[in-house]
C-alpha cells in the first residue's frame, strides 16, 4: 500500500463505517420511539401497503360494530318494552276473567273495568317510550330496520313489531258489561299469542345481531394482530441492537480517529 498524505483510504473506510453505524442507530432509535419498526414507505413499502390495507379494514369494521351496537341497544329496549307489554296482558286477562262472572254486580265490574283501562294506558305508554335514539321497533307505524353487516354494504334486516294496543286488538276493550268482558277475554287470548309470537321474532333479531358483532370483534382482533406483526417493532430486539450499534458507533470513532493520525506518523520517515 502506497504511503500518501493526500490519500487515506483507511480514513475513508473508517468514514463510512461510522456512517453507517450511525444510520442503523437512528433508525433502531426510531423504532423504539415509535414502537413501529416500519414508519414510512421508505422502510418498506410493500409491507406497509398491504398494513395500510388492513387498516382500512379494520376501520370500516369498527364502524359496521358501531352500528349494531346501536340497532342491538334499540332491540333491547324493544323487546324489554314489549315483555312488560306480554306481562300486562296477562294482568288484563285476569281482570278479564274476573269480570266473566254474570252475577257480579256493577260497582265491582266498574272498579275491575278502571283496572283494565288504567292497563291498557299502561302498553300505550311504555309503546311511546320504547325509543332508542330516535328509532322505536314496536310502535304503531314502525319500519323495518336495515343495519349494516360489513363493510361492503351487507345488511340485517330487522323487523318492527307492533306491539301498540291498536296493533294488538285491545284498544276498544272494556269489562263495563258482561258481554264486553266476554268479548274481550277472547281478544286478549289473541293478542297475548300475538304479542309472544312478535318478541320472539324481535329476539331472535337481537341475536343475530349480537352473533355478527362478536363475530366481527373476532376479525378485528385478528386483524389487530396482523397489522402488528407486520409493522410492529419488537422491543426486546431492538434494544440489542441499540447496544450493538452504540458499540459499532464508539469503534468507528475509534478506527477513525487512528485512520486520521496515520499520515502525522509517516513524519518520522523524514526524521520527524
Amino acid at each position: 500500500m502506497v504511503s500518501s498524505i493526500n490519500t487515506n483510504t483507511g480514513a475513508a473506510i473508517g468514514l463510512r463505517q461510522l456512517s453507517a453505524a450511525r444510520d442503523n442507530l437512528d433508525k433502531t432509535q426510531s423504532h423504539i420511539s415509535t414502537g413501529r419498526k416500519i414508519n414510512a414507505p421508505k422502510d418498506d413499502a410493500a409491507t406497509l401497503a398491504i398494513a395500510q390495507q388492513l387498516l382500512a379494514t379494520f376501520s370500516g369494521t369498527v364502524a359496521v360494530r358501531d352500528g349494531l351496537s346501536r340497532a342491538s341497544a334499540t332491540l333491547d329496549v324493544a323487546v324489554a318494552a314489549g315483555q312488560s307489554t306480554a306481562g300486562m296482558l296477562v294482568e288484563m286477562k285476569g281482570l278479564a276473567v274476573q269480570a266473566n262472572q254474570e252475577v257480579l254486580d256493577q260497582s265491582s265490574r266498574n272498579a275491575l273495568n278502571s283496572a283494565f283501562s288504567a292497563l291498557r294506558d299502561q302498553i300505550a305508554t311504555i309503546n311511546d317510550s320504547a325509543s332508542f335514539a330516535g328509532s322505536n321497533l314496536i310502535a304503531a307505524g314502525a319500519v323495518d330496520q336495515n343495519v349494516l353487516s360489513d363493510e361492503n354494504g351487507g345488511r340485517i334486516s330487522v323487523r318492527a313489531q307492533d306491539l301498540s294496543t291498536g296493533g294488538l286488538g285491545v284498544t276498544g276493550l272494556s269489562l263495563d258489561t258482561f258481554g264486553n268482558a266476554t268479548g274481550a277475554l277472547s281478544a286478549l287470548d289473541t293478542a297475548i299469542t300475538d304479542a309472544m309470537a312478535k318478541l320472539a321474532d324481535l329476539g331472535s333479531s337481537a341475536k343475530r345481531i349480537e352473533t355478527h358483532d362478536d363475530l366481527l370483534g373476532i376479525q378485528n382482533d385478528t386483524l389487530r394482530a396482523g397489522i402488528g406483526n407486520l409493522v410492529d417493532a419488537d422491543l426486546a430486539a431492538e434494544s440489542a441492537a441499540l447496544q450493538s450499534n452504540q458499540i459499532k458507533e464508539s469503534l468507528g470513532v475509534i478506527s477513525l480517529s487512528i485512520a486520521n493520525a496515520a499520515p502525522s506518523r509517516m513524519l518520522a520517515l523524514f526524521g520527524g
